[in-house]
């Protein structure tokens, strides 16, 4: 994530630069959950973008002005968010690195819209941030990441290829993340012939999922589709586990962390997931990853990390792929 987000901040300098001529130096945001479930996150965003701009004014900043970075919280809560992008705009920022998730970057979206300031989120998925944006005409608001309806395709249809007859559980976490993520695998799915046997909906910030991993064991359950985010996602997993349910786990990009893993421990082995390409095998990169990563692991994988013997094809970049456990690509 923070490779992302410093990529974002490089990528929005010259164009942020024009709404900040008369400015001594040109104050710009990250926000995003720094607290709450997805802190660890947060701290990510924050950390590329401090890199960023510390790499911007070391080289002399945006047409000779300095940046100034401001850290502002949501947590990832669409209210908080709100009051979020008014405070910063309030402090007359130029550009938004943000924010994390989709539930927060719609509605902060139109606070930057009214104030005229560019918003590049490096994380949120839902095709109604942009999609929303473009019909009412907005011209301020970008994604440097992918779209649920191309994670959802790409789920889908392996869900179909491979769990054909199968009994299929659908689970979101109602954010506009997960169940949008969902709701897209799912009609992907139904698209290529295989009709879901369970639609479930869980709570955000619940930890007890005993009743739904019974309810899904006397479904005979084959396969959870999971929309949402690492915290939940890792406890299903667990207390499945736990229950010695061992349906397949499949879930999208927001499980692509070392969060998900410290949850499920080795109970998570075996969990698929999609994801977009790794930004830190980015050519344009190679230099920040060389900086920012111990040489011990530049190379090497970790257990997490390494790929499926079965999966080392290196996938288009083009669309999300599916891999086993942690995968690096």
């Amino acid at each position: 994530m923070k490779f992302l987000v410093r990529s974002v901040v490089l990528a929005a300098a010259l164009t942020m630069a024009a709404g900040a001529a008369n400015a001594q130096n040109m104050p710009i945001a990250v926000v995003g959950p720094i607290t709450g479930s997805n802190a660890a996150l947060g701290e990510q965003m924050k950390r590329g973008a401090e890199m960023a701009v510390a790499d911007i004014n070391a080289k002399g900043g945006v047409l000779g002005k300095k940046l100034d970075l401001i850290i502002a919280d949501d947590a990832c809560d669409p209210k908080q968010a709100v009051a979020a992008a008014n405070d910063v705009v309030g402090k007359k920022v130029v550009f938004v690195a943000g924010h994390y998730c989709s539930s927060a970057s719609i509605p902060a979206s139109a606070v930057y819209n009214e104030a005229g300031v560019l918003q590049m989120t490096p994380a949120s998925t839902n095709p109604a941030l942009t999609d929303d944006a473009a019909k009412k005409g907005w011209n301020n608001v970008f994604r440097a990441c992918g779209r649920d309806d191309a994670q959802g395709a790409v789920a889908g249809k392996y869900l179909a290829d491979h769990y054909k007859g199968k009994h299929v559980a659908i689970v979101h976490d109602k954010t506009a993340y997960g169940k949008g993520i969902a709701d897209e695998t799912m009609k992907a799915m139904n698209k290529a012939g295989l009709k879901e046997t369970m639609y479930e909906a869980i709570t955000q910030g619940d930890k007890d999922f005993s009743a739904l991993v019974s309810k899904m064991k006397q479904a005979n359950i084959d396969v959870i589709y999971f929309g949402g985010y690492q915290t939940e996602g890792g406890l299903i997993v667990r207390q499945a586990r736990d229950q010695g349910f061992k349906a397949q786990f499949i879930g999208a990009d927001a499980l692509v962390t070392e969060e998900f893993w410290k949850i499920t421990g080795a109970a998570g082995e075996g969990t698929l997931m999609t994801f977009p390409p790794d930004p830190r095998n980015v050519p344009a990169a190679k230099a920040v990853v060389r900086r920012t990563t111990p040489k011990a692991t530049r190379s090497t994988p970790t257990p997490r990390s390494r790929p499926s013997p079965r999966r080392r094809r290196r996938p288009s970049r083009s669309r999300s792929t599916i891999c086993r456990r942690h995968c690096i690509r």
